[in-house]
């Protein structure tokens, strides 16, 4: 199961009222012994979001705790490689499902689940992945609901 970007961002945030129900869910799944897998562009939208000021939606954080955090998660999960089929399948989907805009960050991350055989993504956000077909798309309430 492909662990998204926003519960990465989540995760790293204790005070946030989403905390919980992510650091719960990967919990969880680890728990059951599930493969997590984290894609490299997850990595550099985490980095995005993670050394952005607080002013802009962001972390704050320093290059080096970024840096730190980003080998913690390449322990932690597994990363495939990225591979040029990932640009024409992601080409192919933008296409048929009409894709425009910040979706298409989405829909790249659908092409790097086809490409490496990823059959469900664990996200937030369920509405943005569901024009998919052959993606189970988790919410994590669904894997930790007592959270």
């Amino acid at each position: 199961m492909l662990v998204d970007t926003n519960l990465l961002v989540r995760a790293l945030q204790p005070h946030h009222p989403h905390y919980a129900v992510a650091d719960g869910a990967i919990a969880a799944l680890r728990s059951q012994n599930k493969v997590l897998y984290l894609m490299p562009q997850n990595l550099v939208e985490l980095w995005t979001v993670a050394t952005r000021p607080i002013e802009a939606n962001g972390l704050a954080m320093s290059t080096t705790a970024a840096h730190a955090e980003i080998e913690r998660l390449e322990r932690l999960f597994t990363v495939p490689p990225e591979t040029p089929a990932i640009y024409s399948v992601w080409k192919r989907l933008v296409v048929e499902f009409r894709v425009t805009g910040k979706p298409a960050h989405d829909a790249r991350l659908v092409a790097a689940m086809q490409v490496h055989g990823i059959a469900a993504i664990l996200t937030f956000d369920k509405t943005g992945f569901l024009r998919y077909r052959g993606i189970e798309v988790v919410h994590p309430a669904e894997v930790a609901p007592a959270l």
